[in-house]
């Protein structure tokens, strides 16, 4: 799916801004049915942004179901009406629908990816219209991310989930109206490769909207410097180029590929779409990681999109903060933990050459986590009762949206299609093994990995042959040997020679860390000091130097972050090498250190 953009022949307006909110009165919303008038201005909420922590009401905050954001919308009078409207949302968390005036248009479920619908037969060039989005935050076994609602004898509702993050919900990212020819490019996916003398490959194929002819479609392909460096015609086809600039990390290089549809007979442009695109290879082979065919190791976090009084809401300035802290650090990547990002935050890697694992929602498919925590026994994950075919299908299409959205993006190196499932439950090889082929035939050209926690071992683990790269989540010294880092030591040693020994694989560990309160200074190893967080990290990364196939370090997390607050986690999970607003801890500099080094013996 191509994020709209505005050119000669796009059009594009941003419905960001000020809306009017309110909370649905039931959890079925056909009652109320509120879009047949207008929401009043007594309660307004920011776009993008997740509304739970804008207002101090802790009904809102915690509240379980349906809101409606509402706002008034002109159709710009310039705009043809020979043209074609679409309305655009790049989120709605996790169910939307869509209403012009009294009119249903569309709805979508999966709370991290775009959803459009066309709204031209219903409005005319200089119209006004009535805007009402609902959005609810319920999740069930049926959704990614899973979860089940508990009707409470007061008469309340409460959500449960398996995931350690607080539900935010809302328009968490912007609300476009835009317009495109009536013959207009829908879709290109482009796929780039290196040949041997420094050829570099961008591979091309357009979508449009109806059938035009190969001579009709153009194509050219520029340099930074605004040189065209070749062109083409046709829908699918292939572009080389001799001496080609790679997009290598640390060091982004962007070709700008540009598509014309030409009028047949005048050659007049009806529409053009301009794409970034980096030239790079990315392969497995035995134990290593290459990109450009050379060996990579990735240095960075595990992150969540999570700021104060925004909470999931995109925030460029918060973004583009987090990129530099990352890059005085020295890290090189990060795991977009644990749900697809926005979609900005990708073209930002791509301009800056940052390694992108990008996630899907899936997390929490693993009942025996909080069954753990809490101390009772957990049921099967796999079961028609929970985690079932219909949770599948959810999770195909999660993959579908994932990469239909970021399949041209050069940053994004891994797809991570699953964080900490179940993977040495019965049940977890039919339900993981069609999602695996299912996303390389929808990217052939990218490696497939899934995150694995501890408690499913080398020795129980159900599934790590499907996959390219072998991701763990290990917190050896914190959940277990906590206080003890030598004992620590030793197991994770084991446990990572065991993965070695048994797959020859690349290893990137994707979680390591430990909880750590600012402040709190100890000069023995006491939990939750900053001491305790450093030589915790220092443990980890000995072990990591002694064992071959560990191609990456991705420390859990980047910032401390909101989660629901419990006897475990008093005002957030309190993991990051950050404060939540961004102050750093004693670890910082640890891993400054670390990876600084490692970035000048890399030279």
């Amino acid at each position: 799916m191509l994020k709209p953009q505005a050119n000669p022949t796009r059009e594009l307006v941003s419905l960001d801004g000020i809306w009017n909110f309110a909370v649905a009165s039931s959890p079925n919303i056909e009652t109320e049915q509120a879009w047949t008038k207008s929401i009043s201005a007594k309660l307004q909420v920011p776009v993008p942004a997740s509304y739970n922590d804008i207002f101090v009401d802790k009904a809102i905050r915690d509240h379980v179901g349906w809101v409606y954001y509402q706002r008034k919308v002109t159709i710009p009078r310039g705009w043809s009406a020979s043209e074609r409207y679409f309305l655009r949302l790049d989120a709605a968390t996790h169910h939307g629908r869509v209403y012009i005036n009294d009119h249903f248009l569309v709805e979508h479920i999966g709370g991290y990816t775009p959803f459009e619908a066309e709204i031209t037969h219903l409005l005319a060039p200089g119209e006004q219209f009535r805007l009402t989005i609902a959005v609810s935050n319920e999740l069930s076994w049926d959704t990614i991310p899973p979860g089940r609602i508990e009707e409470l004898p007061n008469g309340k509702r409460k959500q449960h989930y398996q995931h350690d993050f607080f539900n935010y919900s809302g328009l968490a990212r912007s609300v476009y109206l835009y317009s495109v020819p009536n013959v207009f490019i829908n879709d290109i996916t482009i796929s780039t490769d290196l040949l041997a003398g420094g050829v570099g490959v961008v591979d091309f194929q357009i979508d449009t909207n109806q059938p035009v002819e190969n001579e009709r479609i153009k194509i050219s392909l520029t340099d930074e410097d605004g040189n065209v460096v070749a062109k083409s015609t046709g829908q699918n086809n292939r572009i080389e180029i001799d001496s080609a600039h790679l997009w290598q990390p640390g060091a982004a290089y962007l070709y700008q590929f540009n598509a014309e549809i030409l009028s047949d007979g005048d050659a007049k442009i009806l529409d053009s779409y301009e794409l970034s695109v980096g030239v790079r290879s990315v392969k497995v082979q035995g134990n290593q990681f290459l990109i450009n065919n050379k060996p990579f190791y990735f240095t960075g976090f595990g992150k969540h999109e999570d700021t104060p009084i925004r909470g999931k809401g995109f925030d460029p300035a918060y973004m583009i903060h987090d990129f530099h802290l990352m890059d005085w650090m020295g890290a090189n990547s990060f795991r977009t933990s644990h749900y697809p990002y926005a979609e900005e935050v990708l073209d930002y890697a791509d301009r800056h050459g940052i390694v992108v694992i990008n996630e899907t929602a899936a997390v929490g498919l693993n009942l025996g986590i909080v069954a753990g925590v809490f101390g009772f026994k957990a049921p099967p994950t796999f079961s028609p009762e929970s985690i079932n075919e219909r949770t599948q299908a959810s999770h195909a299409q999660g993959i579908r949206e994932l990469i239909a959205r970021d399949k041209n993006h050069a940053s994004v190196v891994l797809w991570t299609i699953a964080n900490e499932p179940a993977s040495s439950e019965q049940g977890a090889r039919e339900y993981m093994e069609p999602l695996v082929t299912l996303t390389r035939e929808l990217d052939p050209t990218r490696p497939v990995c899934f995150t694995n926690m501890g408690h499913a071992t080398v020795e129980k683990d159900l599934i790590s042959d499907l996959f390219d790269v072998l991701c763990l989540n290990r917190y050896y010294g914190w959940y277990s040997q906590s206080g003890d880092l030598d004992a620590a030591e030793q197991a994770l040693e084991k446990d990572l020679l065991g993965w070695q020994e048994k797959y020859g694989k690349p290893i990137i560990m994707t979680e390591y860390g430990a909880d750590t309160q600012s402040g709190l200074h100890a000069v023995c190893d006491v939990p939750w000091s900053e001491e305790y967080q450093s030589r915790f990290l220092e443990m980890f990364h000995r072990v990591f130097d002694r064992v071959d196939c560990v191609t990456g370090e991705h420390v859990w997390t980047f910032a401390d972050f909101h989660c629901t607050s419990t006897m475990f986690r008093v005002d957030g999970n309190k993991k990051g090498i950050f404060t939540r607003d961004r102050r750093p801890k004693s670890a910082a500099q640890v891993l400054r250190r670390r990876w600084r080094e490692q970035n000048r013996a890399a030279q």
